[in-house]
């Protein structure tokens, strides 16, 4: 099958076994799959992975399972045991010994096939079309932050940075009842955030710093930390979404002085998601920037990581 390679910073287009499954595990057949940030970063290193790389994929079942064969599924990225004390006391996406879907010590979905455990994979509701269900991962990941922090209406919140995850971040937040303001640079993103109604800012806008209860950090750049620590008011907390492969100088004295709680957030609920998507409660279709067939995979990732670009989809069937 053909896959997309990673290694040593290098990206290949190869001709790779297709996977076969152990015992409890299924074959898809990827459809759609999208380029996120962390996939750049580990171009760049981050993680020190080397493989097939991409995480965000909706695709068909074809192996392994009775239940779901032929079905259209995503799935849960994180490939747990079941037995350690992280799985046995609620926190499986903490596994001692998990692998992570193109990102840790499994192939990802940059390839005409991928294996997961079938217990990972969630059917798409027919509602859902393909180029809506491969948000869902990072749709899920927005979600989280839903879990983490309090947010009613006194809640002064901000979501700081508007590209792929932070457009995803504020739509999610402006579900619920907080003083939402997305603050971003790019005019084309706000605009975006203009006509779905959420209040926005240009970040040379702000005058009023240490305003914000909550700051959700979705900026990708080892500068967020820094810009989100202005913002927050004392006592308040930053939920950090940013992973980099340059982290830069951290200097965490704002932090200590002000008090505030740091927060880190990484996957979320994929079944609450799929429901979200269904209910049409968040637009992604305005968030797909191109598409491309997984053969020019150099050219999509040569765009997504132009500034300002948002999703890039991989079209792989």
């Amino acid at each position: 099958m053909n896959a997309i390679f990673v290694e040593s910073g290098k990206v290949a287009l190869r001709v790779v076994e297709k996977p076969a499954p152990a015992a409890g595990e299924v074959i898809i057949a990827v459809r759609f799959a999208g380029i996120c940030s962390t996939d750049l970063e580990i171009i760049k290193g981050y993680g020190g992975y080397s493989g097939i790389i991409g995480h965000e994929f909706v695709g068909t079942v074809v192996e392994g399972s009775r239940a779901l064969n032929g079905k259209r599924v995503v799935a849960e990225i994180n490939c747990v045991c079941g037995k350690c004390d992280m799985c046995l006391g609620g926190l499986s996406t903490h596994c001692r010994r998990r692998t992570v879907l193109g990102i840790s010590g499994r192939p990802g979905a940059f390839a005409e096939f991928v294996c997961l455990p079938e217990r990972n994979c969630i059917e798409v509701p027919a509602s859902v079309s393909d180029e809506e269900a491969v948000f869902a991962e990072p749709l899920a990941a927005a979600i989280q932050v839903t879990r983490q922090v309090k947010l009613d209406a006194r809640a002064s919140v901000a979501v700081l940075g508007t590209g792929r995850l932070g457009l995803l971040v504020a739509q999610v937040l402006a579900n619920t009842p907080c003083k939402l303001t997305a603050i971003g640079r790019n005019p084309a993103t706000l605009g975006l955030l203009d006509r779905k109604r959420i209040r926005n800012m240009n970040i040379r806008e702000v005058n009023q710093w240490g305003d914000y209860d909550v700051v959700v950090e979705c900026t990708g750049s080892p500068e967020g930390l820094p810009l989100a620590a202005k913002l927050v008011r004392p006592k308040g907390a930053i939920v950090l979404k940013t992973t980099c492969a340059d982290r830069g100088p951290l200097d965490l004295t704002d932090i200590v002085v002000n008090e505030v709680t740091l927060i880190g957030s990484r996957c979320g609920p994929m079944h609450d998601a799929l429901a979200m998507l269904a209910a049409k409660k968040v637009d992604v279709a305005g968030m797909v920037h191109r598409t491309f067939p997984l053969a020019d995979a150099d050219k999509a990732l040569a765009l997504a990581a132009e500034p300002g670009t948002l999703k890039i989809l991989l079209k792989v069937d």
